[in-house]
């Protein structure tokens, strides 16, 4: 394969992770607007990953530190954060609140 067949590779990547990353704004948004309050659902952290994921791979490809740094950080934040949930809602189950714990938080 061709050096521009890997350029293209490259930038198709690096594109998918920015649209990945988008998505999690636009998931937000949408359960925002139909919950009429500001809510970040489950699905959110899942795009942040991917997102995250993908544009971090994009980056060491580069090479850039900055970059690199950065993405490292948001990813730790979004498992962090999928972790803390998961902890809240074993806990209210543990409680007998079960429901919708877990799935969305309000921000």
């Amino acid at each position: 394969m061709g050096e521009s067949f890997w350029k293209y590779f490259w930038l198709i990547l690096g594109f998918t992770g920015q649209a990945a990353f988008f998505g999690r704004f636009l998931v937000q948004w949408i359960v925002s607007e139909k919950n009429k309050k500001s809510t970040i659902p489950m699905a959110f952290w899942y795009f942040s990953i991917a997102g995250g994921t993908i544009i971090l791979i994009y980056a060491i490809h580069l090479g850039d530190p900055v970059f690199i740094t950065g993405q490292s950080c948001g990813l730790f934040i979004y498992l962090r954060n999928l972790r803390l949930i998961s902890k809240e809602k074993r806990r209210k189950l543990a409680e007998g609140e079960g429901g919708e714990a877990g799935r969305e938080s309000s921000g």
